[in-house]
């Protein structure tokens, strides 16, 4: 685990200090795991990231939602007879 260097002090509702108090028993971490992962998890969510496009290949082989092969050997043919026609232009 890190080093703590940052201390901080803030005032909670009795709703949010009773969350705080149940996470951190649910999850057997302290209260300032608690919003460390919080925080962590909303970082994610409200900062978008630069997709990987290796994990969305994975994913997508994954789903099987890929062309059926007649339709894809039907689309590279018509790709290639497209750019025949563009080239002889």
């Amino acid at each position: 685990m890190p080093t703590m260097t940052h201390r901080t002090t803030f005032a909670l509702d009795s709703l949010t200090a009773h969350r705080l108090k149940r996470l951190a028993s649910l999850w057997q971490v302290s209260q300032a795991e608690v919003v460390r992962r919080a925080l962590a998890q909303a970082d994610e969510r409200a900062i978008p990231r630069k997709p990987d496009p290796i994990a969305m290949l994975k994913e997508l082989h994954a789903a099987g939602q890929g062309l059926d092969p007649m339709r894809a050997r039907a689309y590279l043919a018509q790709v290639r007879e497209d750019r025949k026609n563009w080239r002889g232009k």
